[in-house]
């Protein structure tokens, strides 16, 4: 961090609405995947990692930055979605320290299974809620945001 400064009371109130409004869109989201007994944010964030990943297969080190896990939280993750078939792990080819998740066909099922209701809750709880042009505001925000941290998502 650079300079520091004092937030203005608009900067405030703006990060605030922002905090509380993920924390409640996540928390009945997540309520809705449990209720329909699919698996968690979590779980759909390291799956659709692994989706998007060249031949859907990762570095376990590299998928916990891509699923925005610490390494501690990504390892239980996949204990536990490898127990359940969603993903399995294989040595990396050239480095034998190293481990690759790979994406399952049954992991694909599962993360298709959540995204059903994880994106039906984003359009109940939060797009219902705004108009275009304040989802265009926010995103250009936003990406600023993510532009200057230097981690560009798509």
């Amino acid at each position: 961090m650079s300079e520091e400064r004092a937030l203005t009371s608009v900067e405030r109130k703006a990060w605030r609405a922002m905090y509380e409004m993920h924390g409640l869109v996540t928390r009945r989201i997540e309520s809705d995947l449990h209720t329909a007994g699919v698996g968690s944010l979590s779980d759909y964030a390291v799956l659709y990692a692994l989706y998007e990943a060249p031949e859907r297969r990762v570095r376990l080190a590299e998928l916990a930055e891509n699923a925005m896990l610490s390494r501690s939280g990504l390892t239980r993750l996949v204990d536990r979605l490898e127990s359940t078939g969603y993903l399995k792990r294989e040595p990396y080819p050239d480095d034998r320290r190293g481990t690759l998740a790979v994406l399952t066909d049954a992991g694909i099922d599962e993360m298709r299974r959540i995204w059903a209701i994880y994106s039906a809750g984003i359009a109940h709880y939060f797009a219902t809620q705004i108009s275009e042009t304040e989802a265009e505001t926010i995103t250009a925000a936003f990406r600023r945001v993510i532009g200057a941290l230097g981690n560009e998502l798509s």
